[in-house]
């Protein structure tokens, strides 16, 4: 159920603020983004499965972190993000 390296450097190069980037807030919503859309489409198969379940629910709440950091930091950022991943509606 891990991204695989080269899903994840595609999503590192599509959001990444500058060369070599993999740290900023912008890159880590993004990989969370896919790893929580993975998690999603497993637990539709596997409904029982609540191990993946409670990982489910930790990468969400780590997103939400990430997310408020961003937006108490750099509104113009934040707004760009969630309109490129397509998170809120």
């Amino acid at each position: 159920m891990a991204l695989s390296k080269d899903k994840k450097n595609e999503i590192i190069k599509a959001y990444a603020t500058k060369d070599g980037d993999t740290g900023s807030p912008e890159v880590q919503i993004a990989v969370l983004t896919e790893e929580i859309t993975q998690l999603n489409e497993h637990l539709q198969k596997h409904i029982h499965d609540f191990h993946s379940r409670r990982g489910l629910f930790v990468k969400i709440g780590h997103r939400r972190r990430l997310l408020n950091y961003l937006r108490n930091n750099d509104v113009e950022r934040y707004q760009a993000l969630i309109q490129k991943l397509g998170l809120r509606r």
